[in-house]
């Protein structure tokens, strides 16, 4: 019996061994619970990602050494391994899940907790793993930007600027007292640029008309390119068709100043079309359209214009 039993306690500690080690060469943070929520073991990577040691992290809550904020609710998360054994099964990450290190860097990571139960399916604990996600994050950040952004001037493109339109009209069903307004934006004369200047030197006066024209508005407006030389702005929170106008005005008087570029004194103007919203719009595309039919008959009258839609004449 004694043999035997020698045996099974031999046997018992190689694997033992052989769990930690697989544990410890993981390429994740691995931080195994007591059942008070308390820090029973981690794993090397677990040890660089929080900068804590094991053996200063021995007993103490996982709140302390795995300190955690959910990003979206701008909160600490409480101990995760309590609520997984209350709970009894396995708990994502947050989305947007911050660990703070030692030292207080922000690093953020994804994967889940999960209770840990014995051969008669009692729960002895919990483990956490987690990995660092920032290029994960980077990555979506970039994809984001691609789907969403103009690839020369950073504006939103044309999906983000009518997601933003959308937006504004459901706020508008909301709100009778909010007004909003579409600027519609046609550069006069740019293809001479282009022609004169190369396509080169164009590019770069697009992305010098880009911050211009955000200058030209408030931080809470949107200014979003359509490709080409065209350009939209997103108006919010206006008193009346007034504000829009001195907003026309202000854009044509900055995008009137010549650029310098390489050495190159270039001017330009601008077409605008102005729509704005009363209540009778539903989709984004609607008030597009009419801001659209402003600017080419500002663009009709000559360079330089503006022209506001008039929803009785549907011009």
């Amino acid at each position: 019996m004694a043999t035997s039993k020698h045996q099974s306690n031999k046997k018992l500690q190689e694997e033992k061994q052989i769990m930690v080690a697989i544990i410890n060469s993981m390429a994740y943070g691995v931080v195994v619970t007591y059942t008070n929520g308390c820090i029973q073991m981690m794993n090397p990577m677990a040890e660089a990602l929080t900068g804590w040691n094991q053996d200063e992290a021995l007993g103490k809550d996982l709140t302390e050494v795995v300190s955690l904020i959910d990003k979206d609710m701008d909160e600490s998360i409480d101990n995760l391994a309590v609520r997984a054994m209350a709970l009894g099964e396995v708990i994502n990450l947050p989305e947007n899940c911050i660990l703070i290190t030692k030292n207080g860097k922000e690093i953020p990571i994804g994967d889940n907790i999960a209770p840990i139960r014995d051969g008669d399916g009692n729960i002895t604990g919990a483990v956490l793993v987690f990995q660092d996600i920032t290029q994960r994050k980077l990555m979506e950040a970039q994809l984001l930007r691609n789907a969403f952004c103009d690839g020369l001037t950073t504006l939103p493109n044309r999906t983000l600027f009518l997601d933003r339109l959308k937006q504004a009209i459901e706020r508008k069903k909301r709100r009778t007292d909010y007004y909003f307004a579409v600027l519609f934006l046609d550069l006069d004369g740019f293809k001479e640029i282009n022609d004169r200047l190369g396509h080169g030197m164009g590019d770069d006066c697009l992305v010098a008309i880009a911050r211009r024209l955000e200058s030209c508005v408030r931080s809470g407006d949107t200014v979003g390119r359509f490709g080409g030389d065209e350009f939209a702005v997103l108006l919010e929170e206006i008193r009346d068709v007034t504000d829009a106008i001195n907003v026309a005005k202000r854009i044509q008087d900055t995008l009137g100043l010549p650029f310098n570029l390489n050495g190159h004194q270039v001017g330009t103007t601008a077409s605008i079309g102005i729509a704005l919203n009363c209540g009778g719009y539903h989709e984004p595309e609607s008030l597009l359209r009419d801001a659209d039919i402003a600017m080419y008959r500002a663009k009709q009258q000559g360079k330089a214009r503006f022209s506001v839609f008039d929803e009785a004449t549907n011009c």
